[in-house]
């Protein structure tokens, strides 16, 4: 399947919710039949959606996991211990329903759609796959920019268009996840610059790495922070980000123009999400944070976007794992406006 992107998309304007109106949706959530603040966190994520949903009383219930998948050039580097052919290897993977994100996504009930943003060999062509190749992968940011201005731009405003696509068919729940070799490398570099944070303190293992492999990783990292002084979250993109994470920064926006919840992942979800929120801050108030990934930088994202996740599972694998096990508990949530009786009524005989 192909993709028209709209080729005028500007960085939307996105309203900021109204703080008025989560008071008075706290209200009714304490009138509930339930102790005030029994439900703890759940509680306020019913908050947030609620105010989020306004002036709609529907329950969130059709999601939808947009798994966008891209090479790094960085990868010539060494900071991977897999090869890049890996990415496309996993992409063939999840058409055939066989990774982890599948069995996960058929627990939760959420429908996945895979996206081509930039993976370095071709893909055949598969109903459930979109393609959207902006190039195949990025260039090496540690001697030249990952992507030139336009594509940077184009790969925004692809998932931009994507998302919401997806909401025009009947998605109220945006999640989000990814593929791609190298991109824990390009996700620290941009959550140095843009939370800002101590480079060493944004750099992990990602898929596994040993002690000389951790080493070859930081040099090379450190090599493409030194090569470019850009602070600026558009140019922080384009000198050090993926093509699925421009994708899913674009995708954050989408959800938030269109008033629907994203569902960020781990760390390289919660990169992108720093990136559309350093775009257009109101975005942040359409995030709800998964999960708190086990992969070293995620707690500084997290506490630059002022972020308290759903879970804490150890979880770092990526693909939207830790999203597709947030996505009943989104439902369950948005279920206390429209399910749950008044305790007014419950006392006075109406139910």
């Amino acid at each position: 399947m192909t993709f028209q992107i709209p080729s005028d998309w500007q960085i939307p304007a996105i309203t900021p919710l109204d703080p008025t109106l989560a008071a008075r949706m706290r209200a009714r959530i304490d009138g509930k039949a339930k102790p005030p603040g029994s439900l703890g966190r759940i509680e306020d994520l019913a908050v947030q959606l609620g105010v989020i949903a306004h002036p709609s009383a529907t329950a969130l219930q059709n999601a939808v996991l947009l798994v966008f998948a891209g090479d790094h050039g960085l990868t010539e580097e060494g900071v991977s211990q897999y090869p890049s052919a890996v990415t496309a290897a996993m992409v063939r993977t999840y058409l055939a329903g066989r990774a982890s994100a599948n069995a996960f996504a058929a627990a939760s009930d959420v429908r996945i759609r895979v996206v081509d943003a930039g993976v370095a060999s071709e893909l055949p062509s598969h109903p459930d796959l979109l393609s959207i190749k902006i190039r195949a992968g990025t260039a090496n940011s540690a001697r030249e920019a990952a992507m030139s201005a336009q594509e940077a731009h184009k790969a925004l405003a692809a998932g931009f268009a994507i998302a919401s696509s997806e909401i025009e068919a009947g998605a109220d729940i945006i999640a989000l996840g990814e593929m791609g070799i190298g991109n824990t490398a390009s996700s620290a570099l941009l959550v140095h610059r843009l939370a800002p944070a101590p480079l060493d303190d944004c750099i992990g293992v990602g898929a596994g790495q040993d002690e000389p492999g951790i080493a070859r990783k930081r040099a090379a990292i450190h090599k493409a922070a030194n090569r470019s002084d850009a602070t600026a979250p558009f140019e922080v993109l384009r000198e050090f980000g993926g093509l699925e994470i421009a994708m899913m920064a674009g995708a954050a926006l989408g959800a938030a123009a269109h008033r629907r919840p994203v569902v960020i992942d781990g760390f390289i979800s919660s990169a992108a999400a720093l990136v559309a929120v350093r775009l257009a801050p109101a975005t942040r108030d359409y995030c709800v944070f998964a999960h708190r990934s086990a992969e070293k930088g995620h707690d500084i994202v997290l506490a630059a976007l002022q972020a308290r996740p759903l879970l804490a599972l150890d979880m770092r694998l990526g693909e939207g794992t830790g999203a597709l096990l947030a996505v009943p508990l989104v439902r369950a949530a948005s279920r206390l406006l429209t399910d749950v009786a008044d305790l007014s009524d419950v006392l006075e005989g109406r139910i």
